[in-house]
């Protein structure tokens, strides 16, 4: 079967990241003095293909769950993630409280929830919260440490439920928000970036829902197995990274990166959240290296694997502040600066119009 979705990135436009520099250097501000918000603009401009928008902007967040948890990886049971998707809906996550302030709309999507949860979504302060449970979730997941996570046929039809999420957004969205919810998914996405970047468990594997002491080491052994179950594959197959989403990845991890792809297909620039988005970031930008141009990174977790998956993704990020919720959290924190850089990018004057004198050319007495 061909694991390879026929995804057809656009570049950078070359066009409206000429005119965005171009702007500011017009600016009322000395050439730069703007830091990190003269490139989110620039950036901006350069994916969405014309004048840099942070809004409409949607958080979209992907739920499920991983058999994994019988080995003790989590400082809490699997039940928890059937209840969080419940408080997303209620309003009462963090993802929530975030979005009703910042007025971005939230949708939540289980892709495989082992356990029952209230399903009467409430209105959100007008956020516009919706809670849909794709068919992907009733197909069967398998435990990473003994076996693939995904079959081929399941990989498939979950990266197509990221996608179709996407595409149920309005065709005015700007800017696409990823996050996720799954009791076990730190030891999912530990594994994957363990197998994409060659090093150690122990160098990845970090404290996700606040596990230490035996427990961290037990996480750390069941990475380590799952690794070496991938690593004995024949070939190409170890290093694939279609397989490795499969088989040590999970359905929320795989639906996220559909739906990554098919933003930055739709030119709607992606702001990364945290540890397990990024590694399916990396995983993308492994399968398709162009995916990298459409994607911004919100902040550095402060779970250990992170620097390294950021590292292998060159990215930049806007935020250092300790956070490791996941759930879009740290995107929706991070959104307020695309907020202010496209507003000083639109609203400000430039020297000519403000009368304002420019410096004068190099060599002028």
């Amino acid at each position: 079967m061909d694991l390879s979705p026929p995804w057809v990135f656009p570049e950078l436009d070359a066009s409206a990241l000429a005119a965005a520099r171009a702007r500011q250097d017009t600016l009322t501000k000395p050439r730069g003095s703007l830091g990190a918000l003269e490139d989110l603009a620039v950036a901006l401009a350069g994916i969405q293909g014309g004048m840099p928008a942070s809004r409409p902007a949607a958080a979209v967040l992907f739920a499920a769950d991983h058999p994994v948890t019988r080995h003790g990886v989590s400082a809490y049971p699997a039940e928890v993630t059937a209840a969080m998707v419940a408080n997303f809906v209620r309003g009462g996550a963090a993802a929530s409280v975030l979005c009703r302030h910042l007025g971005v709309e939230l949708r939540v999507v289980d892709v495989g929830v082992a356990h029952p949860y209230e399903r009467v979504g409430v209105d959100v302060g007008g956020a516009g919260a919706r809670l849909r449970r794709d068919p992907v979730a009733d197909d069967p997941i398998g435990d990473l440490r003994v076996e693939d996570a995904l079959s081929e046929a399941v990989y498939e039809r979950a990266l197509r439920a990221g996608a179709a999420e996407i595409d149920a957004l309005g065709g005015d969205t700007r800017v696409v928000l990823l996050g996720e919810m799954g009791i076990g998914n730190t030891t999912a996405a530990s594994a994957m970036a363990a197998l994409l970047l060659g090093l150690a468990p122990e160098d990845l594997v970090g404290a996700g829902t606040g596990v230490g002491g035996d427990a961290l080491a037990r996480k750390i052994e069941v990475v380590r197995d799952a690794t070496r179950r991938v690593q004995g594959a024949p070939g190409a197959e170890r290093s694939d990274p279609h397989r490795i989403v499969r088989a040590v990845g999970g359905k929320e991890i795989a639906a996220l990166v559909g739906a990554m792809a098919r933003a930055i297909e739709r030119r709607m620039a992606v702001l990364v959240d945290g540890f397990i988005v990024s590694a399916a970031a990396l995983a993308l930008v492994r399968m398709e290296p162009q995916a990298r141009a459409g994607m911004l990174f919100a902040h550095r977790s402060a779970e250990r694997g992170h620097a390294h998956v950021l590292a292998a993704l060159d990215a930049r990020p806007l935020l250092d502040l300790g956070m490791r919720l996941g759930e879009a959290s740290a995107a929706l924190a991070a959104l307020p600066l695309l907020d202010a850089a496209c507003a000083l990018h639109a609203g400000m004057a430039t020297f000519a119009s403000a009368s304002v004198p420019d410096r004068a050319p190099p060599g002028t007495p």
